[in-house]
This record gives structure tokens, sequence and C-alpha cells, in this order.
């Protein structure tokens, strides 16, 4: 083959390992289109949500244009890992074994427990709880949580198909409490006056748009724009448009992160420059 040739291939090989981020190319990702309010189709058979909104206005101050498919969230990490999407933009919690093999930004929602009871009726703390009935969805960290602290607190809790059934259990007296994630409990309370949301859990954890660890370049793009979310008020705006509840000055949804990543984990950056943001 002759060095010409050579030459040729290798500075192909080097530019399908681009980021599509500096390649500018229309960026290629997911969601799990049943995961309300944070995607869910539409009658005319499109996506919205959060985290429709979310990449949508992301692609924007990248300049880019953007396609999101709706599929199934376990299928999302394998599609990423086959350069099928370029980063992960359903809901993905933070952990320690997921940072060794994904590259996040900074958090951009705070991942909390939140319990949905009658309106009128509020958990003020978890020993309040004793004598109580939790509804959960089945297969849920929910209802991990519930049976992990029904003996502590001296509740007891029933398992539901989804978390509509749950909700539905409150608002008809088989359940005290629905015990869900904080933006999908928000959720909840926005759509049905018969309930509010209560007591939030603190777990400490937070979504992160993910990447593959080769795709540093990606990563940090998409963080600086996040940042830039952040910053101007945006992100905040849009989580109120779906959750119906403002985020508080502490939340991840306002505050701006230092470095990229999420700190105390692998792929954290403590030393990325801010960002010149634009509007």
């Amino acid at each position: 083959m002759s060095l010409t040739r050579r030459l040729a291939l290798l500075a192909a090989a080097s530019l399908a390992c681009l980021s599509a981020f500096a390649q500018g190319d229309a960026l290629r990702t997911g969601v799990d289109a049943t995961f309300a309010p944070h995607a869910m189709t539409r009658l005319d058979g499109g996506l919205q949500g959060f985290n429709i909104d979310l990449g949508e206005e992301l692609a924007r101050r990248l300049g880019r244009r953007i396609t999101i498919e709706g599929t199934e969230f376990s299928g999302l990490v394998p599609g990423l890992n086959a350069k099928k999407y370029d980063f992960i933009l359903a809901p993905v919690t933070v952990t320690p074994e997921r940072a060794k093999a994904m590259l996040f930004t900074e958090g951009y929602l705070d991942t909390d427990y939140t319990f949905v009871t009658k309106k009128g009726v509020a958990v003020t703390a978890l020993e309040e709880l004793k004598g109580k009935t939790i509804a959960v969805n089945k297969g849920s960290a929910y209802e991990n949580w519930a049976r992990d602290n029904m003996a502590r607190y001296g509740f007891k809790y029933d398992v539901y198909g989804t978390n509509a059934d749950a909700v539905q259990a409150v608002q008809s007296g088989r359940a005290d409490a629905n015990l869900a994630g904080s933006t999908v409990a928000a959720w909840a309370a926005k759509q049905n006056p018969a309930v509010q949301t209560s007591y939030t859990i603190k777990t400490g954890l937070v979504w992160a748009l993910a990447f593959r660890l080769d795709d540093k370049a990606g990563r940090d793009a998409a963080g600086n724009a996040l940042k830039c979310m952040k910053a101007d008020g945006t992100l905040a705006r849009i989580a109120t448009k779906w959750f119906g509840v403002t985020p508080p000055p502490d939340a991840t949804a306002v505050k701006v992160g230092v470095g990229q990543g999420v700190p105390g984990l692998e792929g954290y950056d403590p030393n990325a420059a801010r960002p010149a943001c634009k509007s």
C-alpha cells in the first residue's frame, strides 16, 4: 500500500473518532419515551418532556441539529457504545460504577425521592410513616427503599405495576402515600389536583448527560452549554415548566459546577476552563 493511501486511511480513521460535537454533525441521542415528564409521546407522534426541551436547547446553543429517538432505557448504553448515539439524553443517575464506564457532564437535576399524599395531608418526617401504607412502583429504587426501611419506620408497602397506579392508590385511600422520584412526583401533583408532593428524601445523587469514555471533547462541549443554561436561568425555566416547581438556589438545576463532570468520581476534570456564554 502506498504512503499516500496509508495517510488517507489514517486521516479517515481519525475523523471517524472525532466527536460529533467537534465535527458539527447532527447530534444523535435517545430517551425512554415512557418516562413522563422527562420524555413522552405527543398525539402527533413526536416527543415532548423536560429532557426533550433540554436536548433541543443544548443543540441550539452548540449550533447543531439533533435527532432524538424514543426507545427502551436498556438499549441506551449499548447504543452509545456502538456509536449509534453520541450521548444519552435520558436521565441517567451518576454512580461510581457508571462513572467507570461513561463520561458524565455535571448534574442537571437532583434525583431525590418524594412522597405524594392526598391534598391537605402532609408527611413532614419519616417517623410519621409509622402505621401507614406506602405505594411504590414494582421493581423501582423506591420499592428497594421501602423494603429496606419498613421495619425502621414501622410502615408497610404495596407494589403496583406503574407509578400512575400507585398514585391512584393514594387518591382512592388504599395507600397513605406514594414514593417516587422527585420530578415524577411533581409531575403527578401538577397533573392531579387531588394529590400533592410532601416530604423529600435527599439522596445526594444527580442526573447527568452520559458520553463514551473516549469522547471528552463531546462531554466538555455539552458540559459548557449546560453551564450556560444554568447561568442564564434557562434550565430552571424548563424545570418549572415541566415540574410546576421553581428550583431553589441550591438545586443542581441552578448551581453551576466547577470543572467538568461530577466531583469525586472518575472522569471529573476540576481544571476545565469556564465557558464564555452566549444566549
